[in-house]
């Protein structure tokens, strides 16, 4: 099930992709199918439903669910499909009505989705149809409750790169220049005895001897070092140091903010109130106070006159946040596409921020109030500093997009668990495809056409709420009406002068084989040095 060199398969999105086009992805697309599968993905049954569009209205189609998605086509309109829902990005699933609804589609299933849309079935009353479709959506989309595999396990697919050796620890250390005489590299936690929660391998402050690293995690929480102390630390046992607070805030608060984000954004919205509705959500003043966090994180770095010590309360939210942000705008490397995989790798896998709890894979308590959007409210200040600095990332907006999507599909085995041993005693690398696989495996795809390459620029955005906007096509992607402004219209005529060029490239270079064959050969030798210029004309 991992990655091999020899791709048989070469998959990608297929989120509202018609079975009728050719197959650019190599996923298994049979026509005599209805349903697009991924190697290992196997049908589990199929429902007469009507799908109660909130844009335009009930569709009369077939639902198919799979072991790893909920597909629906229509009946009435061409063979299109209207969803392609991985089962893992469901939340909640409700029954509507009951045995003595009268209403027109008032007897169904709804649906509840951590991708901000909700889906709404209405089905038969007779032959148990809603519950048979109920019992089954549970068993898979919550798969943990059933002591069945997350689908990750059961994926077989192939890719040309192996995604999981895109980080390797030492290496990325040694890039930085690490160790020196600053910093040591220490195995002490390389059973994860020390702290069960944070990688195997770390780098400490050179002086800092192993029986210290011992003694200071006694006072953290879970262990997690790096300071003496529980909570904050008052300035008054750290000389020459500044202790800054961020109020940013805890992992509920942001929780109900983007539940308020969605109320505004799905199924519809309303514009005459947008403004004073996005102000009442305070999701873009939390991404503020991030971006201003991180901004003064990098600016005390990039003096060169301070380290800087960040926590939370556990080191696996906020401190995942403010530490990768901070690198992303003070290190160019992290702008690559592989370099903010291994950013991701490092500061949020491997250090524990809590993808199991915050995301609930395949879990059934979507009222856990442990679930948080952390991560995605990290990938949407990305977003914003891109949108600021549009030359400075290698990797453009689908880049994350797929990234967020693929947090919740619970297709590749990148997100998964908790921390780094949670990880290994599951044997991850082993028995699931990395995202990265598919990532590196189609990088044109994901390429910013603007970017360019800069060393040792460090990026500071304006977090002030003017510079700062809601991620629409992200947050409000669903929308049709939104839909029709995608690609962005710049970038897609850049990419078309591109592909011209190259095929202009590509032209002279056949000319100027034929035209040395022709020199090469004494019979067709030009007699005048004007028939030796092919004659080729251009639109430029």
């Amino acid at each position: 099930m991992a990655s091999a060199p020899n791709s048989k398969y070469n998959t990608c999105s297929l989120e509202n992709e018609s079975i009728k086009r050719a197959s650019r992805d190599g996923v298994n697309r049979d026509l005599s199918e209805a349903v697009p599968r991924l190697p290992g993905e196997t049908h589990i049954t199929d429902k007469e439903v009507i799908y109660i569009c909130p844009f335009n209205g009930p569709i009369k189609g077939r639902v198919y669910i799979t072991n790893y998605r909920l597909y629906l086509r229509s009946l009435e309109m061409d063979s299109a499909p209207i969803l392609d829902v991985p089962l893992g990005v469901i939340s909640r699933i409700e029954k509507m009505g009951g045995a003595t609804s009268r209403g027109e589609n008032s007897y169904g299933l709804d649906i509840t989705c951590k991708d901000m849309r909700n889906l709404r079935f209405a089905l038969k009353q007779e032959g148990h149809s809603r519950r048979d479709m109920f019992e089954i959506l549970t068993r898979y989309a919550f798969p943990l409750a059933h002591s069945l595999p997350i689908f990750a396990f059961l994926n077989e697919e192939k890719f040309n790169v192996d995604g999981w050796m895109v980080y390797n620890p030492v290496e990325e250390y040694r890039r930085q220049g690490l160790p020196n005489h600053h910093w040591r590299i220490t195995f002490i936690n390389k059973c994860y005895e020390l702290c069960d929660t944070y990688p195997a391998l770390l780098v400490v402050p050179f002086r800092a001897t192993d029986e210290d690293l011992k003694r200071v995690a006694t006072f953290r929480s879970r262990n997690r070092i790096p300071a003496t102390g529980g909570g904050y630390e008052s300035d008054d046992a750290y000389h020459n140091t500044e202790l800054f607070f961020l109020d940013i805030h805890n992992i509920h608060v942001m929780r109900e903010s983007l539940k308020k984000v969605k109320d505004i954004v799905y199924p519809n919205v309303e514009e005459s109130h947008w403004l004073s509705s996005l102000e009442s959500t305070h999701w873009l003043e939390h991404i503020k106070l991030v971006l201003t966090g991180a901004i003064q994180v990098a600016d005390k770095v990039s003096s060169g006159k301070s380290s800087v010590l960040v926590h939370c309360s556990d080191g696996w939210d906020r401190t995942a946040q403010l530490t990768s942000l901070a690198m992303l705008m003070l290190d160019s490397f992290y702008r690559s596409i592989e370099g903010f995989e291994i950013l991701v790798q490092k500061e949020w896998i491997s250090f524990g921020h809590k993808f199991a709890s915050r995301i609930g894979h395949g879990d059934k308590n979507h009222a856990d109030a442990d679930r948080s959007p952390i991560f995605l409210q990290f990938i949407d200040c990305v977003w914003q500093m891109s949108k600021q600095f549009p030359t400075a990332f290698e990797f453009n907006e689908r880049f994350l997009v797929t990234i967020l999507d693929h947090l919740y599909s619970c297709r590749f085995g990148t997100f998964l668990y908790n921390c780094e041993s949670a990880r290994e005693r599951q044997k991850v690398m082993e028995r699931t495809v990395s995202l990265w696989s598919l990532i590196n495996s189609n990088k044109d795809t994901f390429r910013n056409p603007f970017y360019t390459k800069e060393i040792n620029r460090v990026l500071y955005p304006v977090a002030s709420m003017r510079h700062l906007e809601l991620w629409v096509n992200y947050y409000i992607r669903w929308n049709p009406r939104i839909k029709q402004q995608q690609p962005n219209p710049v970038e897609q005529r850049y990419m078309e002068l591109l592909a011209l060029r190259d095929e202009y490239i590509k032209r002279l270079e056949e000319l100027q084989l034929t035209n040395s064959a022709k020199l090469s050969d004494p019979s067709t030798s030009p007699s005048s040095p004007s028939q030796m210029l092919p004659h080729m004309q251009t639109h430029f």
